[in-house]
């Protein structure tokens, strides 16, 4: 099951920068992560501080 962002996104780019398939990228007012090209690592999950990443 994939990660998703949710609106609580601030915009840090925390996750973006642990992504290991860079599956994260800037989107219209969040961070959005391709369904396709996540792995459900985790790690992104791990690095926001304000728990906007969860599983779909």
């Amino acid at each position: 099951m994939a990660y998703v962002i949710t609106d609580d996104c601030v915009e840090c780019g925390a996750c973006a920068a642990q992504c290991p398939v860079e599956a994260i990228a800037e989107g219209d007012g969040k961070y959005v992560i391709d369904a396709d090209t996540c792995v459900e690592c985790g790690a992104c999950a791990a690095q926001c501080p304000v728990e906007a990443i969860v599983e779909e």
